[in-house]
């Protein structure tokens, strides 16, 4: 299945006067604690069913990771009503395509079919999470898939385990410590009667959203709503366990050793709040101004001015319970790594010493707009907004206000929460590097 990117470069620069249009929705709960969004937009002849679980890697335990993501694969082997192989065929036969991912916070799935097929979306979501065959066959089947993927995309794949290598060290107690894609020896020992306990946990009512955005009609799309999933009885919602991470005080040293590359990587990153807090927001400000573009402060000083660096890059990996911000650097030629983490630093002390220049926090302003008008632009970006604004913030109308929320930050909380999160002595430095024999 698709996997979410990291944001090693985003948001392109428009001009300030761009105005986000007001996203109308409307949602209830059924009887059984299914909470339902629904936005209509009839400018093209398509519709959205999407499903998302609050369900992640952080919901697994430390001896069976990746099982979460393992179900992004595993629910698409079939169902009762829907024979083993047929899935995709169904979806494609009838003009549509689906796809799913898996985070460390939720699992999400989506089919986007011509609006004369809601129908056929709600039947086979509901089929999904009703009537799913768990057996021996699909989870040897999708044992394989799931290796050779992390074989494709992480193993063999040129600094692939970079953020398995951040996490092991920005987190000692909370399960955000191993990465989605798990182990496969964790996977391998796991029995058939431990993944339906995990399913019987986690895929029921009260842990999920639906959304359906498009072209529809709304009496008829709650009735077949109703229809399909208003029989599903109502699960107890998993209790979710918290976990605290003592502060980092003493700057942390580590190496990773890949066999994939050629140059050696520096990699500075600091733990960082909840994707939910203002902070969070301030800190992605912050990460553009540092490496959005040839414009950007690490870069010129970097790569066009020093020209100590091939390419920069820095990005604020936001989630539920903390985050993690990271900035790295390809070294020119035999220039040290250690100048590269000394420049990082001191780019990060001027934003905590000078507040940036107005021009800079009006271009910070042009660009999130930019990114948020685009990431809402067609269906399938609204209903996963909707179902991510829902699930994770408690927050349906973040929709129409998480914009408002970045204007608001200013130049001086710029300054102060750098000052805050980002010292010396909160941070990891990691050399990633080729395999040294």
């Amino acid at each position: 299945m698709k996997k979410f990117g990291l944001a090693f470069a985003f948001l392109g620069i428009i001009g300030s006067n761009t105005m986000a249009q007001e996203i109308e929705f409307e949602e209830y709960d059924l009887p059984n604690g299914l909470h339902v969004i629904l936005h209509q937009d009839h400018s093209a002849p398509v519709v959205v069913t999407s499903v998302m679980y609050h369900v992640g890697a952080k919901d697994e335990q430390p001896d069976r990771t990746g099982f979460a993501h393992f179900f992004e694969h595993l629910l698409f082997e079939g169902t009762e009503n829907i024979a083993r192989g047929e899935w995709f065929k169904i979806v494609s036969s009838n003009g549509g395509r689906n796809n799913a991912n898996t985070s460390d916070d939720r699992t999400y799935y989506y089919e986007v079919f011509p609006s004369n097929n809601l129908q056929l979306g709600l039947w086979m979501e509901s089929e999904r999470l009703i009537h799913p065959v768990i057996n021996q066959i699909g989870v040897d089947t999708q044992n394989e898939v799931v290796k050779e993927e992390k074989r494709l995309r992480v193993d063999n794949q040129p600094y692939g385990n970079l953020l398995k290598a951040v996490k092991m060290h920005m987190f000692k107690n909370h399960p955000y410590r191993w990465t989605t894609i798990g182990e496969m020896e964790h996977l391998d020992a796991a029995t058939l009667d431990e993944f339906q306990a995990f399913f019987k946990k986690f895929y029921v009512t009260t842990n999920a959203v639906l959304v359906v955005a498009g072209d529809f009609e709304k009496d008829q799309a709650k009735k077949w709503i109703s229809d399909y999933f208003g029989s599903i009885p109502k699960g107890e919602a998993p209790v979710k366990k918290q976990y605290e991470e003592e502060p980092i005080t003493e700057e942390i040293h580590a190496s990773w050793e890949d066999p994939n590359v050629q140059l050696p990587m520096m990699i500075t990153a600091y733990r960082t709040p909840s994707m939910k807090s203002r902070e969070a927001r301030v800190l992605d400000m912050i990460s553009t101004l540092l490496s959005d573009g040839k414009s950007s402060r690490l870069y010129k000083r970097l790569v066009d001015t020093e020209k100590k660096a091939l390419d920069i890059g820095a990005f604020n990996f936001s989630q539920e319970d903390y985050g993690s911000y990271l900035i790295y650097a390809l070294p020119v030629g035999d220039t040290p790594l250690s100048d590269l983490s000394s420049a990082f630093s001191d780019e990060i002390k001027k934003i905590q010493t000078d507040l940036i220049s107005e021009r800079e926090h009006q271009m910070l302003l042009n660009k999130f707009e930019n990114q948020f008008v685009n990431s809402n632009s067609n269906v399938e970006g609204v209903a996963h907004s909707l179902a991510t604004y829902y699930l994770l913030y408690q927050d349906v109308d973040l929709i129409n206000t998480e914009l408002d929320i970045y204007r608001s930050i200013t130049r001086e909380e710029i300054r102060d929460v750098a000052k805050k999160y980002l010292n010396d002595n909160q941070r990891l430095v990691l050399e990633y590097g080729p395999e040294k024999n």
